[in-house]
């Protein structure tokens, strides 16, 4: 594909596909369909206590599933997390009008059927590069749960653990069992 033209952020925001999941790798458009019933009903049970949590306590901001976030210029790269969290710090007076050009403090990834491992770990690696502190990826078929940290730690979280915020959200955990 070699001198095909490279998309930017700017031209997402402006002919984003209807009804479909996008997102911009390096410049190169990703289409996929919209995700399944069972995807989106575990990443409400995510969203929802941690948003709760989160404006209780004034620590920042909660942002809804397929928020885009630019963490690549120069070839752009803007990525959806199913869930994203900033720190009250680092919220910006004004939310800007297109896709912030930073990265979250956590992110959370509930993977759908068509998620190919490799796909993901790619896309780990990508949040934790532009900076995200904490990574949640939710496995709804095998109940289980990967913790990544910007350290370099991982855990496997099965279904009588929980999710941690840690240093990010200090104090906020949910048990993986009440996702199912």
């Amino acid at each position: 594909m070699s001198g095909a033209k490279l998309m930017t952020a700017e031209e997402l925001l402006r002919e984003q596909p209807p009804h479909k999941r996008s997102e911009l790798i390096r410049g190169r458009l990703v289409v996929r369909e919209p995700a399944g019933g069972r995807h989106g009903a575990v990443t409400m049970q995510i969203a929802l206590p941690l948003a709760s949590y989160v404006k209780e306590r004034d620590l920042g901001r909660v942002y809804a599933a397929e928020t885009g976030f630019k963490i690549e210029s120069d070839p752009d790269t803007v990525r959806a997390p199913d869930v994203a969290f900033i720190v009250k710090a680092r919220v910006p007076e004004e939310e800007p009008r297109g896709y912030p050009a930073y990265a979250p403090d956590l992110v959370v990834e509930v993977l759908g059927a068509d998620d190919r491992p490799g796909e993901v770990l790619a896309k780990v690696g990508a949040w934790l590069n532009a900076g995200v502190r904490l990574v949640w990826v939710v496995d709804p078929s095998r109940k289980i749960a990967r913790v990544y940290r910007a350290d370099g730690g991982e855990s496997l979280l099965e279904c009588a653990d929980s999710l941690r915020g840690g240093d990010v959200v200090p104090g906020f955990e949910l048990p993986l069992e009440d996702l199912w």
